[in-house]
């Protein structure tokens, strides 16, 4: 047992519901498996299950527990700031590819 820290800049969504209803009501949660490290308070990138970015959230709660099934989860509470426009979107995901999401190239 252990906790993982995110990435400063990265809240992926795995859930395309829980994107929706973000975007949708402005207001959201992201269920993710084990313990996670959230900045409550913090800005960040939010990207859709397929690695694109779309959204600036602010994560408003980081919530570690054990579930009735035994499992290790982390509930993120997240407001949205604004959408992204089409060019800081394309911006975004370019860049995160390249730090995160892309395969690491042997130097």
């Amino acid at each position: 047992m252990g906790f993982q820290t995110e990435f400063n800049s990265v809240c992926k969504f795995k859930n395309e519901q829980e994107l929706l209803e973000l975007l949708e009501y402005g207001k959201g949660k992201m269920l993710k498996s084990g313990f996670r490290v959230y900045p409550t308070g913090q800005k960040v990138i939010a990207y859709t299950p397929k690695n694109v970015a779309i959204a600036i959230v602010k994560i408003t709660a980081s919530i570690a527990e054990i579930n009735f099934q035994g499992r290790e989860v982390t509930a993120v509470e997240l407001e949205l700031v604004r959408k992204l426009t089409e060019e800081e979107a394309r911006v975004q995901t370019d860049l995160a590819h390249e730090m995160f999401f892309g395969e690491q190239e042997s130097v």
